[in-house]
């Protein structure tokens, strides 16, 4: 069976591939490198035909996923803060590029005649206006909600990349002949992350505990924002098991750890695992994006007898030592 991973150089896109082969899979990546990278595929030891492509070019899109049985669409221009709340320029052109690799890979795939498509959708397609109240926490029916005034349903997705996540779900709802699974996948981390020049909160707190104290440990808020962290090994079994499930219409369901952490107390466990006795400094003048978004995974575990077997300790610990290596290789 063949299966195409677009983005599969990329962070989630390298650890997918890497548990596709270790279940025996025939894989193609198609990445266009701009987030991705071979150090990747390095580290992980993946050696498979990997194809610089890019998916805004239907030509391209479409010679990509000749052949395939299963597309796992994980390639994006991914969120941040600057992609997220950033000026209204920034986010229109989030919202156009992604619209415009969705929509052709999905017209590629219907060509093609795929039997079936996992697109990574994201927790930004819950409505911004909820994930602004403390302790918030999502089911999958959240999607879509009353604006506290009437009861017509209304979508507010977080950002043009939110957007572009919602109306690429829209798609794949709308397509027959093809079976599909929707991962509305929360906050992921783990090794192959950026370590780049806007990392997730996760990396960019191990890459200042890992330059400490040369560099002060910094954390953008009060940290009392919280978030739901998945270990990236955790989130790529849910994957496939929801390759088993994809049905028409697409099913949908989070991926996430169904736990709230701080900010705060997620910067005290990094700073232990560092062994620094660091000062922890909060600077509220920094964006710190919504206030809470926790994931409820009860259809995940009812559904593909999914849950993460990861705990938050272990999984920053892997991932920060696996930092600690990257940073000394640059």
């Amino acid at each position: 069976m063949k299966t195409v991973v677009t983005g599969g150089a990329g962070f989630i896109g390298s650890n997918l591939t890497r548990t596709l082969l270790d279940q025996g899979r025939e894989v193609v990546i198609a990445d266009d490198f701009s987030r991705g990278s071979r150090i990747n595929l390095s580290d992980l030891d993946i050696q498979v035909d990997c194809r610089e492509v890019d998916l805004k070019d239907y030509s391209q899109a479409l010679k990509a996923t000749k052949g395939a049985d299963t597309v796992f669409h994980l390639a994006s221009r991914v969120g941040s803060l600057d992609t997220l709340h950033g000026n209204e320029m920034v986010e229109l052109g989030t919202l156009q590029n992604n619209l415009l690799i969705d929509t052709n890979t999905f017209r590629a795939c219907i060509q093609n005649r795929v039997k079936k498509i996992i697109y990574a959708s994201s927790v930004s397609v819950y409505p911004i206006h909820l994930q602004i109240r403390h302790n918030a926490v999502f089911t999958e029916d959240d999607c879509l909600t009353p604006d506290g005034i009437s009861e017509t349903p209304i979508s507010n997705p977080e950002g043009g990349y939110g957007w572009a996540k919602f109306l690429g779900e829209i798609q794949l709802s709308w397509m027959k002949g093809v079976k599909a699974g929707i991962a509305r996948i929360f906050s992921i981390y783990g090794e192959n992350g950026a370590l780049g020049e806007h990392p997730h909160v996760v990396l960019s707190l191990i890459r200042k505990a890992i330059r400490y104290p040369g560099e002060e440990f910094i954390v953008w808020g009060d940290g009392k924002q919280s978030r739901d962290f998945l270990y990236v090994k955790d989130v790529c079994n849910g994957l496939v098991k929801l390759e088993e499930k994809a049905s028409n219409p697409p099913v949908i369901v989070n991926f996430g750890s169904d736990k709230a952490v701080s900010i705060g107390a997620l910067a005290e466990k990094i700073a232990r695992i560092s062994g620094k006795g660091m000062e922890i400094k909060y600077d509220d003048t920094k964006p710190s994006g919504p206030s809470s978004r926790t994931s409820n995974i009860n259809r995940a575990r009812q559904l593909l007898n999914w849950q993460p077997q990861v705990s938050l300790e272990e999984g920053l610990r892997h991932t920060y030592e696996w930092a600690v290596k990257r940073l000394q290789a640059k």
